[in-house]
């Protein structure tokens, strides 16, 4: 276990002392450095000597993705490029990808973080992870696999896909902690079922699970089809990848690591910083990073901080699950909708499986919502008023949950795609009309 009581447990005044000299040092580093940063600087008038305190952050102009995609590949790198020993990018499925660089420094940072999470976890050296996350210029394998190292654990490589050889090496392996994304984990438990996979004589004692949005229903459903509990571990490329935040055994809100990412919350509509408690739109500032410092990156992860001390003994600020993305967020007839509120009450109804989809939609200019919904197979072989029934009913919920009333389709049983990584939940076509 990777256990750093000094820092994780740190009195509040004592980590602001901290996070202030680091702020100081990086935002010196990235004016001297950084060419992006120095012209951003020096035409707002904003100068390293002027930040004094830590409120003197918001001073400080945002990083967007748009600005990390304007100096693609390198033009972020604070240091030569042959101090650079490792790169990664984001999916660039939106434009060009996000490039991330990583010093010798860097690295045991990042397995420093993520290893401090998984001990969150209950995870040791005695434990064998099977690491399902993607390897490659995706950070979340090499994240956990950094982490898990630093501890001492045996890892499974595996990757993503050969979900029935997951299943088999799960069992052949004695697995005790399983990484996956939560649409992932879903189709995983599928395949164990078919399989004769029995949750009460598997090994398995944690799961590890992030990279898309997901419910308190989902985490639940995951736990319950495997036995044992699952915990939310947050990171983003831009800033390092999986470690940035890791929830603990209380399953309360996830500790984000103070001591190397500085947490704040914005109003997603003025930009304004948000008080504890208040949700909005998460901003981060890399405090120890050298090759790649990024100063006030806007996530657009909707959440919120609170700063109470958590029963685990750890004093380091617990950021709620995520509930969105600004980004994410549907307007239909004007309404903002998250696609985790339609999961949200899809969970809560029997005779469905987890797995949807939504389809948006502009015919004769007005907004139309059609979710498709896997049924159970008894419930696909019932009589037609059952289905009529069931379907009226998931619309009720959904309409409960977000305001307006929507089209439900149901389909039959493993009818809609799987995802062996972030699930593609939501099909807009409203720009096609």
């Amino acid at each position: 276990m990777v256990w750093n009581e000094k820092a994780e447990c740190m009195s509040r005044d004592d980590l602001n002392e901290l996070q202030l000299k680091k702020l100081q040092d990086v935002v010196k580093k990235a004016y001297e450095n950084v060419p992006y940063y120095n012209k951003k600087f020096q035409n707002m008038g904003i100068f390293p000597e002027d930040i004094q305190s830590l409120e003197d952050i918001q001073k400080l102009p945002f990083t967007t993705k748009d600005d990390l995609r304007q100096v693609y590949p390198f033009g972020m790198f604070a240091v030569p490029k042959k101090d650079i020993i490792e790169v990664h990018t984001s999916s660039g499925t939106t434009g060009k990808p996000v490039v991330s660089g990583y010093t010798r420094e860097d690295l045991d940072l990042w397995a420093e973080v993520m290893a401090r999470g998984l001990t969150m976890m209950g995870v040791d050296d005695e434990d064998i992870i099977q690491n399902t996350h993607g390897y490659g210029l995706f950070t979340g394998g090499f994240g956990v696999h950094y982490g898990a190292q630093k501890i001492g654990s045996t890892v499974i490589p595996i990757s993503t896909g050969q979900t029935r050889r997951q299943i088999e090496i799960m069992t052949d392996f004695g697995t005790t902690v399983m990484i996956f994304t939560p649409s992932y984990g879903l189709y995983l438990s599928e395949v164990a079922e078919e399989e004769g996979f029995d949750p009460e004589n598997s090994q398995l004692k944690a799961i590890g699970f992030g990279a898309e949005m997901w419910t308190n229903e989902m985490r639940k459903e995951i736990e319950k089809r495997f036995g044992a509990p699952a915990f939310n571990i947050y990171g983003l490329t831009e800033i390092m990848g999986p470690g940035v935040a890791i929830e603990c055994k209380e399953q309360n809100g996830l500790h984000v690591f103070e001591d190397h990412f500085y947490p704040e919350i914005i109003d997603t509509n003025t930009s304004q910083n948000l008080d504890a408690g208040n949700a909005g739109e998460l901003v981060l500032t890399n405090l120890s990073r050298i090759g790649m410092p990024i100063i006030r990156f806007i996530t657009k992860d909707i959440t919120s901080l609170r700063y109470e001390k958590c029963d685990c003994g750890r004093s380091l600020v617990k950021m709620d699950r995520i509930t969105g993305r600004s980004d994410d967020m549907l307007k239909v007839k004007g309404v903002a909708v998250f696609p985790s509120q339609i999961e949200k009450a899809l969970l809560k109804i029997d005779g469905i499986e987890p797995h949807y989809q939504i389809i948006v939609t502009r015919p004769h200019n007005l907004d139309e919502m059609e979710v498709k919904v896997e049924t159970s197979e008894s419930l696909f072989s019932d009589e037609i008023k059952e289905m009529v029934a069931i379907r009226k009913k998931i619309a009720n919920f959904i309409e409960n949950e977000i305001g307006i009333r929507v089209n439900i389709t149901l389909v039959e049983p493993k009818s809609l795609p799987r995802s062996e990584g972030k699930a593609v939940r939501v099909i807009d076509k409203r720009n096609m009309y």
